[in-house]
């Protein structure tokens, strides 16, 4: 068991918080996390480019590279691989293994609201396990993401039919998924009826409206991830600072010192080349 997957089975869930560059990343380290992942949402936007459209495969590859010497596992969310073709998905894997990731998230929502074809899905994961059998594959189904009409902020039920979820996770279990992971999915009840389903960890989202992390570890979730909670979060806090100095008032909450955020630079020696 690699020291990643390990953090799925230790006495508390792994908390992962998801970062979109270098500071975020470093800044997350800094505070005790021993794993982080990667934002599809924060990388694309931090580059004028949607998310979940297969548009950031560089940007995520060269924020792979960036993040996968630093002092911390890391997970990348890799939105669908990237490719509907299961080989260059597997391609993929093996760039993000080569530069240091010890996982990666592959989802099978499409941005036109349709899920991909169950066996599609799986034959990715089967093939990013044969290509990198020490890479873990957190498996993403999109039936009750999809489910919430797109929301981005609030995490719902509505919509997600939990037969399908539990027949698309065995499927992806079956194909070599170390662990699956079902954003929107909040109901306690139907956590644990799914807990009962599956033979590898549980992924959950975390939702300021949902179960806190006490609540979900009590259930039996193994992962919890903050997605691109941070992100909006922080894109939240600069607007708001820039308006509230504008109208002339006090700025209040803590914010990071220049030299601070300058102890994250690595050494030029330690820099990677940029990839593509």
């Amino acid at each position: 068991m690699t020291a990643f997957a390990a953090l799925h089975h230790a006495d508390t869930p792994l908390l992962l918080p998801n970062a979109w560059d270098h500071a975020s990343a470093a800044a997350l380290a800094a505070q005790g996390f021993a794993a982080v992942g990667t934002t599809s949402l924060g990388v694309a936007a931090a580059v004028g480019l949607p998310d979940g459209t297969a548009a950031t495969r560089d940007a995520t590859l060269n924020l792979a590279l960036a993040l996968g010497s630093g002092p911390f596992l890391l997970s990348v969310d890799a939105e669908g691989g990237f490719s509907d073709d299961p080989d260059e998905v597997a391609g993929v894997a093996r760039e993000l293994a080569a530069v240091g990731a010890a996982g990666i998230n592959l989802e099978d929502g499409r941005p036109d609201g349709t899920l991909a074809p169950v066996e599609l899905h799986a034959a990715k994961i089967a093939a990013v396990k044969s290509a990198v059998p020490g890479l873990f594959v957190n498996a993403r189904t999109d039936t009750h993401w999809l489910g919430n009409g797109g929301d981005s902020g609030a995490m719902s039920d509505v919509g997600g039919d939990m037969d399908d979820t539990s027949r698309r996770l065995d499927a992806y279990q079956q194909a070599g998924a170390d662990g699956v992971f079902v954003p929107g999915l909040s109901e306690p009840s139907r956590i644990t009826a799914l807990l009962k389903t599956l033979d590898v960890p549980l992924n959950i989202l975390y939702s300021p409206t949902g179960p806190t992390v006490p609540a979900l570890a009590d259930l039996g979730v193994r992962r919890i991830s903050l997605g691109s909670l941070l992100y909006r979060r922080a894109l939240g806090a600069a607007v708001e600072t820039a308006a509230l100095i504008r109208a002339g008032r006090s700025v209040e909450g803590p914010a990071p010192t220049y030299d601070e955020v300058q102890a994250f630079v690595r050494p030029a020696s330690q820099r990677p080349d940029t990839l593509g």
